[in-house]
């Protein structure tokens, strides 16, 4: 049994691949932060991530569709539906139709909802500025410069190179 335990202990400490996977510490690390800013949004506001991410982007952009919003927030679209319907019916959010697409509607926060946004995004910053506090300026920049460049490489990326065997061969 000893011998056992002793086996999992150090097997535990050893580097294993996932722990080297970057999207993997990529992932974990969102959720982390993610995790730990909605405990805020949803104590003070009563909002989820998945609400307050469709309140930030409509916030920055104006209406959009479901389809936009789906493309901008990169969740998915029964997520984003979701909490689109929730936001409506709590009156911080409304449909219009699409004048260009009658199969459409646009959401656009209301009064109420610009409101909360603009109350949270202070706090929000305040979080951020936090997070980040024991980091270099030049360090904070050069980190969303490559968040930015993985963002890139990722709409870059052909699952179908990595399917076929040819990932890494030009």
């Amino acid at each position: 049994m000893r011998r056992a335990l002793e086996h999992i202990i150090a097997t535990m400490n050893q580097k294993t691949p996932l722990s080297e996977f970057l999207p993997y510490q990529l992932s974990i690390t969102s959720n982390a932060v993610s995790g730990r800013i909605a405990l805020e949004y949803r104590q003070r506001f009563g909002l989820s991530v998945p609400e307050w991410r469709v309140m930030a982007v409509l916030g920055d952009s104006g209406p959009l569709t479901q389809r936009e919003l789906t493309q901008l927030t990169l969740m998915d679209k029964v997520a984003v539906n979701r909490a689109c319907k929730v936001l409506e019916e709590r009156g911080l959010a409304y449909r219009r139709p699409n004048e260009q697409d009658g199969r459409s509607h646009h959401l656009d926060l209301t009064d109420a909802g610009t409101r909360m946004r603009d109350e949270i995004m202070p706090l929000a910053l305040e979080m951020e500025r936090r997070l980040f506090s024991n980091f270099a300026r030049e360090e904070v920049a050069q980190f969303r410069h490559l968040l930015e460049r993985v963002r890139g490489e990722v709409k870059d990326l052909d699952a179908d190179d990595i399917d076929s065997g040819n990932f890494g061969v030009e």
